[in-house]
């Protein structure tokens, strides 16, 4: 038995000033960057959030700008598997999480618990 759920809202910015894409999600979202966050360092930036709603964070990437969302769990191996028989498939399995594609083509990432207030909203799955 494993639990997962919605864990966050990424907003993928091709850019070379992911300060910049912050401070204007920032403003978009109605959330201020949240700069004392553990999230905020490097190529992130985590917006502030309420304890009940997904992770919103802007990163800096190479590829295309998109958006893609995170499922968190606590087994991430059972996740995925639990995923691979809806019919996604792995993509790359990386240190701390693996990038998934769905059957519809869109690309979402399987991570460790990251929210507070585990396992509450989370679905209850039977390996």
């Amino acid at each position: 038995m494993h639990h997962s759920r919605l864990c966050a809202v990424l907003i993928d910015c091709n850019t070379s000033d992911v300060d910049q894409a912050a401070s204007f999600w920032a403003s978009a979202l109605g959330r201020p960057v949240d700069p004392d966050h553990p999230g905020t360092r490097g190529n992130y930036r985590m917006l502030a959030t309420p304890t009940h709603e997904p992770i919103v964070q802007i990163q800096r990437v190479d590829h295309a700008s998109r958006v893609h969302i995170d499922i968190e769990t606590d087994d991430i191996p059972a996740e995925v598997a639990r995923l691979e028989k809806l019919g996604a498939s792995v993509v790359s399995r990386l240190e701390r999480w693996v990038v998934m594609q769905a059957p519809t083509g869109q690309r979402f990432c399987v991570v460790r618990v990251q929210r507070p207030g585990w396992p509450e909203n989370a679905n209850r799955w039977e390996d």
